[in-house]
């Protein structure tokens, strides 16, 4: 079972638990999918639904961050709520350590130096890594290995 699957069995799920909070934050996340399929007209690959949610993730983020700063902890916690269902879905994050190494393995293939090679660093960090690292997360690290 693919994970487009896996979040339609958990639609359902929800919908029998009558949890209407998941209920209606993974149906957020069918209706981006959908909309990705029938904007570009294929179908959608595991590697296509994790970076689907790694965009709502970071939309939530930046909302709670903007919630939090007005004052709207409801509003916050609706958020939250929803970042956390998604999140279930997402692959483990590697640890700071374990992001460190495999930066530095990559630093090394590519020969950087410097901070000036951060698009050579990023884009081979982007294949090998993928969604195991956020690209703020593998960014500071890289400024952190090469300052």
């Amino acid at each position: 079972m693919n994970l487009r699957e896996t979040i339609k069995n958990d639609i359902k799920e929800a919908m029998k638990a009558k949890d209407a909070l998941k209920r209606d934050a993974l149906r957020l996340l069918d209706s981006a999918m959908k909309q990705i399929e029938v904007d570009e007209r294929k179908e959608l690959s595991d590697a296509d639904v994790i970076a689907i949610i790694a965009k709502q993730l970071k939309m939530r983020q930046d909302s709670m961050t903007q919630y939090k700063a007005a004052g709207r902890d409801d509003l916050y916690d609706q958020e939250a709520a929803e970042a956390a269902y998604f999140e279930a879905y997402m692959p483990k994050q590697l640890s700071d350590e374990e992001l460190a190494e495999a930066l530095k393995t990559i630093i090394a293939q590519v020969g950087a130096t410097s901070v000036k090679d951060m698009g050579k660093i990023m884009a081979e960090a982007k294949n090998s890594i993928g969604a195991s690292a956020d690209g703020k997360r593998i960014n500071e690290c890289v400024k952190t290995l090469l300052g």
